[in-house]
């Protein structure tokens, strides 16, 4: 079986990205975390001439954003640790089993307080960010591949759900990309 699977593999490969140098990365976070924290401080500094309560809240996002920033240093040395398999009927990524283990770790932590805390929001939070430690698209679901040799990442969007970013090694960038382009031809 691991034979036939073998023959099914086009190239597999590790990455270790810096979560807070990556521009790719950065971007996702501005997206998932700037933008909705931007426009709750905005409220907030709109609020603050009203109410001096209001610098609170400012006070609060900006220790939440430093303390997380600090904890993803301290826990995951500030990297990302993916692995990448592209195989005849598609693109696997998932964090790496170390980090994986941290992950399972503090989403566990997250459901159980949440719980305990009698706060199911911060419980989904968690069952939400488990699900995410591996991600499967089919060549044929993806509609649409960015590819940026400066950066060396290569990015596939599918359908809902369905998006990875490739972190290409720079020895094997050209590789991935030629197999990518072979099995994306119809896009």
């Amino acid at each position: 079986m691991d034979g036939e699977k073998n023959k099914q593999l086009l190239i597999q490969w590790r990455a270790s990205m810096p979560i807070f140098k990556n521009t790719v990365i950065l971007k996702q976070l501005a997206l998932a975390i700037g933008l909705p924290f931007g426009l709750l401080s905005m409220f907030f500094v709109i609020m603050s001439s009203k109410s001096q309560g209001a610098l609170y809240g400012l006070v609060m996002i900006g220790i939440l954003l430093f303390l997380t920033w600090l904890f993803i240093i301290i826990v995951y040395q500030g990297k990302y640790e993916v692995e990448f398999r592209l195989d005849k009927q598609g693109v696997l990524c998932r964090t790496q089993t170390g980090q994986m283990k941290k992950n399972r770790v503090i989403n566990l932590l997250t459901v159980v307080l949440g719980l305990l805390s009698g706060k199911p929001a911060a419980a989904g939070a968690g069952i939400l960010a488990q699900s995410r430690k591996e991600v499967f698209i089919r060549w044929n679901r993806i509609k649409k591949v960015e590819y940026n040799l400066q950066n060396r990442t290569i990015l596939l969007r599918g359908g809902f759900g369905e998006n990875v970013a490739l972190f290409c090694p720079e020895e094997s960038y050209l590789q991935i990309e030629r197999a990518v382009r072979e099995k994306t031809r119809q896009i």
